[in-house]
């Protein structure tokens, strides 16, 4: 089976490329919204015991969390030493699941592939890009999103120009949705003509 690590930093339209994988029918790891699932319910009371305050109706509040968390190099390692085994559990459940299905190409969802190391996990790797003049004006878009936190998030990402250096496929997110569409459909069709190739 063949890993594509899909990332792009914050704003750039990685979780619609996302789908856009998923209608081809590569199955996509969403590390996300796995991250929303923990955060609901199997670590919110050890969030709570690390970082008091940071949950409400036995849930973690992530506006709550990032105000004690951003910004704070040592509270982003507590935090993720709490998140990051069950996120690498949840993967490896997914990855058995789909290699049990014959699956030839399956997607790993991953914001900070980069940041993590998880890069040295795939086979080839998917960055979506956009001008950060898009990419700024869809972040500051979001409910509760401040020029405060999204330059503390961009802190924590490798740079848009690193992650293109890095990549071996771009899809780009400012030219339309069916721009898009043909990328990650070219990009599939690619991998399916190496994978023939070697066998």
């Amino acid at each position: 089976m063949l890993l594509l690590g899909l990332t792009g930093s914050i704003g750039m339209g990685k979780s619609t490329t996302a789908d856009m994988f998923r209608a081809e029918g590569a199955p996509v790891y969403d590390s996300d919204r796995l991250v929303h699932d923990i955060y609901d319910g199997p670590a919110a009371m050890e969030i709570e015991r690390a970082f008091p305050g940071a949950t409400a109706g036995g849930a973690v509040d992530r506006n709550r969390l990032a105000s004690l968390v951003l910004g704070d190099a040592e509270a982003m390692k507590r935090l993720e030493a709490i998140v990051h085994p069950l996120v690498w559990e949840g993967r490896r459940r997914f990855l058995e699941e789909q290699a049990r299905r014959g699956v030839k190409v399956a997607v790993l969802d991953i914001p900070l592939l980069f940041e993590t190391g998880a890069d040295k996990d795939v086979d080839a790797i998917v960055v979506v890009t956009a001008p950060k003049s898009l990419q700024r004006a869809r972040v500051l878009a979001r409910a509760n999103m401040t020029e405060e936190k999204f330059e503390s998030i961009l802190a924590r990402q490798t740079p848009d120009e690193e992650k293109r250096r890095r990549a071996d496929f771009i899809v780009h997110t400012d030219a339309g949705l069916e721009a898009a569409r043909g990328e990650v459909h070219a990009i599939l069709k690619t991998l399916q003509a190496r994978e023939a190739q070697k066998s």
